[in-house]
């Protein structure tokens, strides 16, 4: 089933409301539980999930997290990361998209620190994929930061990848082999780009590893209340690359439901769990909200915004000195 056809699905099924459970069990599909990580883990059957996606908390002092030593925030990390394995599939992939933990303005580049642990746990990394966006928090004594990494590891050599699900458009769809028997004959795949010479924009993105997807936003469709929500949009990419229509997905740290939604929308079985009751609500209420079809979610691929110097945020004041550098 296509992104497009399971959406409307979804979002046209208000007479189907589906059950959200807070604890697993064996009938599930859709599973947002209230509590810390660890613990929840251990209920689950080994081997289950077949997509593991989170965005951890990165030991900033948000509301939702209490500061700990570098180290000893990893080795707590750590802690979750060896039964993340244990619940994952052997053909399964775990993403683990972090930032950076700044401390007296240095800055400790969160994805080299874990790397050993999911290697010490015997992990494959198969990308280190750049997410790049345009807008976030200025920095005055250092550049601003406008990029987090997704790790993306897998726990054996056989792993589920579905490059058809990712096809993008061709920048150039009327190419054709310029010699040998098929001179003169579409040299693209109908389906658009894959991964080779003739997929541009995808290669650019997951073998360049730079995924250029706004970041959530006071403005962005999806916005709450979370301060560090990742976008649907995200999620898709690797849902769809990664796993298969009723493999489960799961978001050890969920907050606001963003890796359910992105699973739901392509017929998956998701779990998520969070120790804050309030961002699991808001979860289960985006999960309502999406088979009622009334969630704003940003459509996948959508271009980016580009102004066109007309809007007035993007002209130059005129209480500028005009020649002067800003």
């Amino acid at each position: 089933m296509t992104s497009d056809s399971q959406r409307e699905k979804v979002l046209t099924s208000p007479d189907f409301m589906p059950r959200i459970d807070a604890e697993y069990i064996q009938a599930s599909s859709i599973i947002a539980h209230v509590g810390d990580t660890l613990p929840f883990l251990q209920t689950i059957p080994t081997g289950l999930f077949r997509l593991i996606m989170t965005s951890p908390p990165y030991n900033l002092g948000k509301a939702y997290e209490k500061p700990k030593a570098l180290s000893e925030y990893l080795e707590e990390q750590g802690n979750v990361i060896q039964e993340l394995i244990r619940c994952l599939a052997d053909d399964g992939s775990l993403c683990w998209q972090v930032g950076n933990f700044v401390q007296d303005g240095e800055v400790f580049p969160l994805d080299t620190l874990f790397y050993p642990i999911f290697k010490r746990n015997g992990l494959k990394l198969r990308n280190r994929i750049i997410w790049q966006f345009g807008h976030g928090l200025h920095a005055s004594r250092r550049f601003s930061g406008r990029y987090e990494t997704l790790l993306w590891f897998t726990k054996s050599n056989n792993y589920v990848f579905n490059l058809d699900k990712v096809r993008v458009p061709a920048k150039y769809p009327g190419k054709t082999f310029y010699k040998g028997p098929n001179k003169g004959k579409p040299s693209g795949n109908p389906l658009g780009k894959n991964p080779s010479d003739v997929w541009t924009f995808l290669a650019e993105e997951w073998e360049n590893q730079v995924w250029e997807i706004p970041n959530v936003k006071s403005n962005h469709p999806e916005k709450t209340i979370h301060p560090c929500q990742f976008p649907v949009e995200l999620v898709e990419r690797c849902v769809l690359a990664l796993t298969n229509e009723n493999d489960w997905v799961f978001d050890p740290y969920m907050g606001v439901g963003s890796a359910l939604i992105g699973g739901l929308l392509h017929d998956r079985k998701v779990a998520g769990c969070d120790r804050e009751h309030l961002y699991v609500e808001i979860a289960r209420n985006r999960i309502r909200d999406l088979f009622l079809g009334r969630l704003k979610v940003r459509k996948m691929g959508t271009p980016i915004y580009v102004p066109t110097g007309r809007e007035r945020v993007s002209q130059i004041p005129i209480e500028w000195p005009k020649g002067e550098a800003q």
